[in-house]
């Protein structure tokens, strides 16, 4: 049986991305429009692209677990629920959120194009919870003046670490997203030596040389964000961007991290914010808080393309067979939600 197509979570960091996540409004008119873009998606994203073929624009379309049961019912992700808050020494919040669009490409132009077009064919459906928009800064420095993402996995590992697989075989190619916004203390930050600083991260900040085991501090950002299960180590991809408005004195980082299952971006966050062992927690977070946090669950583009505007029939189970009785089998690499647009 052929593989899903999975959307763009493996896609190259861009100069620039949109980050938008918006809640669906009340009513069946709402479900319709949402309904209705999903299976649209692919191809406002050609549209948009072809104009700038050398523009990398991408899109990844994300739901959350409550939006999930109302557009989708069953069959459900397996993993899929709201973020979970943590309090620890420092607090990561959970925030609502139905649907993410992560909109990537090299040009911040192409990215508001297409934030444009989809909200455009949204209109009063849904309400906008958050946008933030991302912007490359340097040699992929964030504003706290270090490299971010130097350790994400890359090609066949990246795959691996993100793709769901045999684990939930009725959405294998897709995958889970949480995001969270912090917001940077940068006086604060700045007052603290860079000899500090380095020992938080646990890198040398001109070099992004990282430091030697001997000489990391247990609370260093990437010795807690480590994760080793049965001497394995759980890798997750980010595709953080710096934002930032000037005028206002917000300064931030965009954390966006995809994973195969959000357990592992989990872990990772429990031991930055309440530490590990208890206590020894990321003193980042010392001068970074976070003001959202959401999961999503990212569909396959087959699944978004076999999306009717209304549901019309019952979704397909992962055993092909509808709840009230049999049906036709949805076609290779799709989970027959509804049915297909070139069907009667």
């Amino acid at each position: 049986m052929p593989i899903a197509a999975s959307q763009a979570v493996v896609a190259k960091l861009t100069r620039a991305a949109i980050f938008l996540v918006v809640r669906i409004n009340g009513g069946p008119a709402a479900d319709h429009a949402v309904r209705s873009l999903c299976p649209d998606l692919s191809a406002l994203l050609r549209a948009i692209g072809f104009r700038e073929p050398e523009g990398g624009l991408s899109c990844v379309m994300a739901f959350g677990s409550d939006a999930w049961d109302r557009l989708f019912g069953s069959p459900r992700p397996r993993e899929l629920h709201p973020f979970r808050e943590i309090r620890g020494v420092h607090h990561a919040v959970s925030t609502p959120g139905d649907i993410l669009f992560h909109i990537r490409a090299a040009r911040m132009d192409l990215c508001f194009e297409l934030a444009s077009q989809i909200m455009a064919r949204l209109g009063d459906a849904v309400t906008t919870v958050d946008e933030v928009h991302g912007f490359k800064y340097f040699d992929n420095r964030d504003l706290l003046g270090f490299v971010d993402g130097t350790e994400n996995p890359v090609d066949h590992d990246a795959v691996d670490a993100v793709v769901i697989g045999e684990e939930d075989q009725a959405f294998a190619g897709g995958s889970y997203v949480i995001t969270q916004k912090y917001l940077h203390d940068l006086k604060a930050w700045q007052s603290v030596s860079t000899e500090e600083q380095e020992n938080m991260i646990g890198r040398y900040k001109l070099s992004d040389v990282e430091q030697a085991d001997d000489v990391k501090k247990p609370y260093a950002h990437n010795v807690l964000t480590v994760i080793v299960e049965d001497g394995e180590e759980l890798d997750i991809l980010r595709a953080n961007m710096p934002f930032g408005e000037v005028g206002k004195g917000e300064f931030g980082t965009y954390f966006i991290g995809y994973a195969r299952s959000p357990r592992r971006i989990e872990l990772m966050l429990d031991a930055m914010f309440i530490g590990r062992p208890p206590g020894n927690y990321d003193r980042l977070l010392d001068f970074s808080r976070a003001v959202t946090g959401t999961l999503f669950f990212v569909p396959t583009v087959d699944f978004l393309d076999s999306v009717t505007a209304d549901p019309g029939t019952p979704p397909i189970d992962s055993g092909g067979t509808s709840p009230g009785g049999s049906r036709p089998a949805a076609r290779a690499g799709s989970l027959g939600i509804g049915s297909l647009k070139n069907e009667a």
